[in-house]
């Protein structure tokens, strides 16, 4: 790094919820631990069930298990830090620190975006080409194109912070955020921050958008093939095949949909309004999702019935026989 480019600024700070009263800060901080854990749980109990249950070995799963790995890591990349500055007052982190965090913040939001591309197109190919799915989506097929968005999701993060990271930052350490992230950051940058916004802003829009497309084009789809099955109880079914998948999709795409075009019409949010938004549109799908799995899937139904029969049944067998 060139010396007239070395940073003077050797740490951040992150506020964490702007405006948050001290005496609130305990129960963020055990809401957010919570949220942390209810995570860490639901996914890992998915985790158990696919490598337990060989009727979940599907594409289908196979997807939904990349899509549980990357709710993971985003969690475990972002709440550890702002439980520790509401807990331990620990809200500094290291310069180097909060560019990794970036990092790994816009590529695992980058690689969900794929995943749930992924999601659509196998239940395009399911409902609207059921006699070629068998051939098209196999399970080494489909583990190859996760392996690839999880290669080629790299590309993009990896430029913003090597274009990021050389900025001269000499004024504020301070960033209104829970974590690090390219607006954050570049906004202390002591520079024209244009230059480096707009490839950003392009590369966002590219992994926002460039799915979702094809996300919209398959479900609209999905629907003109359902309306023509004569059956009103086949329709039901086709449509419970990728309810759960389009509530997950729902569930990542509106609340940013809506706050990018929010702030392209001139709607405004406070700071504390704002971030509150992105960590709910954020941490709340992760926890959420393994929920909608079990509720909306019904392999996952009959495997979590199983286990749970397979432990119920030999407890009552040892109280039946201590009863004798």
């Amino acid at each position: 790094m060139p010396e007239e480019n070395h940073s003077v600024v050797t740490e951040f700070f992150l506020t964490g919820f702007p405006g948050l009263h001290p005496e609130y800060q305990g129960l963020a901080s055990a809401v957010l631990f919570l949220v942390y854990s209810l995570t860490l749980i639901g996914n890992a109990t998915f985790f158990y069930l696919f490598a337990t249950d060989r009727s979940l070995h599907k594409p289908m799963y196979y997807i939904i298990l990349n899509l549980c790995t990357c709710d993971i890591l985003f969690s475990t990349t972002t709440l550890p830090k702002i439980i520790s500055k509401y807990w331990f007052e620990s809200g500094t982190i290291s310069f180097t620190a909060c560019f990794v965090q970036m990092y790994f913040v816009h590529y695992l939001g980058t690689v969900n975006s794929y995943i749930l591309f992924l999601m659509a197109l196998d239940r395009y190919l399911a409902i609207c080409h059921p006699l070629s799915y068998s051939l098209v989506l196999k399970n080494s097929t489909i583990c190859i194109l996760c392996i690839t968005v999880w290669v080629i999701a790299k590309a993009g993060p990896l430029m913003l912070v090597i274009r990021a990271y050389p900025l001269p930052y000499c004024a504020s350490n301070i960033i209104s955020h829970c974590y690090c992230d390219h607006i954050g950051i570049t906004t202390l940058a002591c520079t024209d921050r244009a230059p480096y916004a707009f490839p950003a802003f392009v590369f966002a829009m590219f992994a926002l958008l460039g799915p979702l497309v094809f996300i919209i084009f398959s479900y609209c789809s999905i629907i003109i093939a359902v309306l023509k099955i004569a059956n009103v109880q086949g329709r039901l079914k086709s449509l419970s095949t990728c309810s759960s998948q389009l509530i997950v999709i729902s569930l990542y795409y509106l609340p940013r949909c809506f706050v990018y075009l929010a702030s392209n019409v001139g709607i405004t949010f406070r700071a504390d309004m704002r971030i509150v938004i992105i960590m709910l549109y954020s941490l709340c799908p992760p926890m959420i999702n393994p929920l909608i799995y079990c509720l909306r899937t019904k392999d996952i139904r009959e495997s979590l019935r199983k286990k749970f029969n397979r432990r119920t049944i030999p407890q009552k067998a040892q109280v039946s026989a201590v009863s004798d």
